[in-house]
């Protein structure tokens, strides 16, 4: 049965790009491999990916011995993550969920991570109680999140991206979780958290590269381009490499983003 008709907006955005979306969890593959680090999942360990995406930091968790599953609120994304993940042992399991509303009992994993995924809950307030609650205590937490820096690299793509996209604005926005007085304040009572800021870095061959790679496997690229007259993508496209341009190096582009590492034990 034909379900995509069901899906929300958000969903049938993220899931279109499938398995082309693992290029950009390729990118931050730094970064999501520090999370998993700072998770330290061990074997025979139950552990939940919020955000999964097409499943890099599932993946990475399982290698370890993890009992891995992973969550997506899209149904193209959980498909591909199901293929890519095929010759990993333990296999992690994929299922289709919301943040805001875990479909486990209560403090049923021994650990909780999400790389840029839970930043784009539409209700913080509900996914961090959501976390907390299928959580066992003592049971650890990792996240990576974007800084909210608004001169830095993240928010100046996410500026473009918002002139060319008709998509509304997010009820919540995903800089909030890179913001530690913030996120102190939003899992008072439930985690003991600690913060970190690193750069992680992207580096590409030029930036048409770069725009190859976002238009086709990032869904928020792909639908702004997608809804766009030629002239308009024709425009677009100047305007995003040319936020890439100045990142040009001797060995290609080099570009630094701000993101926070976060861990977390459960109260």
């Amino acid at each position: 049965m034909d379900t995509s008709n069901d899906l929300s907006p958000a969903a049938r955005m993220w899931g279109a790009p499938g398995a082309a979306y693992d290029g950009i969890s390729f990118g931050l593959s730094d970064t999501i491999s520090h999370a998993v680090q700072l998770l330290w999942p061990r074997p025979g360990e139950s552990v939940l990916d919020i955000g999964t995406g097409t499943g890099w930091a599932s993946r990475l968790a399982a290698r370890r011995g993890a009992r891995v599953t992973g969550v997506d609120i899209a149904p193209g994304m959980l498909a591909a993550a199901e293929r890519l993940s095929q010759e990993i042992e333990p296999r992690p399991e994929f299922v289709e969920a919301p943040a805001e509303a875990l479909p486990f009992g209560d403090e049923v994993f021994d650990g909780v991570i999400s790389t840029y995924g839970v930043i784009f809950a539409d209700d913080p307030a509900a996914a961090i109680a959501e976390m907390a609650r299928v959580l066992r205590p003592g049971g650890r937490l990792a996240l990576a999140t974007w800084t909210d820096d608004p001169d830095g690299y993240i928010a100046q793509f996410f500026n473009l991206l918002a002139r060319w996209s008709e998509a509304p604005k997010p009820e919540a926005s995903p800089f909030d979780w890179g913001r530690p007085d913030w996120l102190a304040a939003a899992t008072a009572g439930r985690f003991e958290i600690v913060c970190r800021e690193q750069t992680t870095l992207l580096y590409a061959p030029d930036p048409t590269t770069v725009w190859e790679e976002y238009v086709g496997a990032f869904g928020p690229v792909s639908a702004a381009y997608a809804a766009l007259p030629e002239k308009g993508r024709a425009a677009f496209q100047a305007e995003f490499e040319a936020l890439h341009r100045p990142h040009q190096t001797a060995v290609g582009l080099v570009i630094p983003r701000s993101a926070l590492l976060v861990r977390g034990s459960r109260n």
